[in-house]
């Protein structure tokens, strides 16, 4: 004679079965976020360099990025066409400094260039260093 416990229940080998497929269904899938450049942090930090007692939105924030991005892309198309002009495959720092005196103008442009080129020669002494 055998008792109950000792059979093997219909309902035990089948739920364990659903148990994991409910658990695949269930779990969401984990979807990468995309990374996007974000200047929020410089830009509250060179605000603050400015004008220590004044702040800002966050939609001024974003305000600001956009214009960041918008010449950023309008120097980078200049300086793909010079790139091409001059029959190189390669951006290098000359054409992105002539990319930015013909997009920006005046004493932006001065001002851009003087910090780009100090930039670069900080870049190139730790590159020295190293």
């Amino acid at each position: 004679m055998t008792s109950l416990a000792d059979t093997p229940s219909i309902e035990s080998t089948p739920q364990k079965n659903v148990d994991k497929k409910q658990k695949k269904r269930n779990v969401k899938k984990r979807h990468k976020k995309k990374k996007t450049t974000s200047f929020s942090s410089y830009i509250y930090k060179i605000l603050k360099q400015i004008h220590p007692n004044l702040g800002a939105s966050k939609k001024a924030i974003i305000v600001i990025e956009q214009i960041i991005d918008d010449i950023f892309n309008r120097i980078l198309e200049e300086a793909i066409q010079l790139t091409r002009q001059n029959k190189r495959e390669t951006i290098g720092p000359r054409e992105i400094q002539s990319a930015t005196r013909l997009v920006l103008t005046g004493e932006l442009a001065k001002h851009a260039v003087a910090e780009g080129v100090k930039a670069v020669t900080k870049y190139k002494a730790y590159e020295k260093a190293e």
